[in-house]
């Protein structure tokens, strides 16, 4: 811990997005913001929201999409949680309910009030994994009409952001009629993650 105070700022911040109640009228199952941060992170995993059982466990992408992400990027669980090697800030922090057709978008407040100061306290992040539409359009702005337009469009801004679908289940069908993301991408994203780690 001694490490991490002569960070100036760091724990001061950390511990009040995990403390923020910002949303709570809003949330069904209360606050509970989920994040995994250090400032000698080197890989920044730009998220949506947790959904239900991270939102139980509080760990980060601790479900079958988080299953598929460190497969995608050819790394241990061990690895993934480890925050000096992996900052993982979703766009909501806590579970924002479920709709009509999966977990709801994530709640704006979270970007809006903490996204830019925790992004300003990661100076070693060499790569940005940009997964789903919300995380898109924050990190991308409107540069394209779709997820699959920005992802075919990935070696325009290799390797310091990369666009990525979600690794949700919900996916699956997209994976299946957009076979070229797992056979062009994903190889050159184990490659550049282990080089990075």
């Amino acid at each position: 811990m001694t490490e991490l105070m002569d960070r100036s700022g760091y724990i001061t911040l950390l511990d009040a997005v995990r403390q923020c109640t910002l949303c709570e009228p809003h949330l069904p199952l209360g606050p509970r913001p989920v994040l995994q941060f250090h400032p000698d992170a080197k890989i920044l995993i730009a998220g949506q929201a947790p959904g239900r059982k991270v939102h139980e466990t509080g760990l980060p992408f601790n479900d079958p999409s988080g299953d598929r992400l460190r497969e995608w990027l050819g790394v241990t669980r061990e690895q993934f949680y480890d925050p000096k090697l992996f900052a993982i800030i979703p766009m909501g922090f806590c579970y924002p309910g479920t709709g009509k057709s999966g977990d709801l978008p994530p709640r704006p407040e979270c970007a809006q009030t903490w996204r830019a100061r925790l992004l300003e306290q990661l100076p070693n992040v060499q790569m940005t994994l940009v997964l789903g539409q919300y995380a898109q359009a924050y990190h991308f702005g409107t540069v394209h009409k779709t997820v699959t337009e920005l992802v075919q469009s990935w070696q325009r801004f290799w390797p310091d952001k990369v666009p990525l679908p979600h690794p949700s289940p919900r996916n699956n069908l997209w994976l299946r009629r957009n076979s070229w993301f797992e056979t062009e991408i994903i190889p050159e994203i184990k490659k550049q993650v282990c080089l990075l780690l």
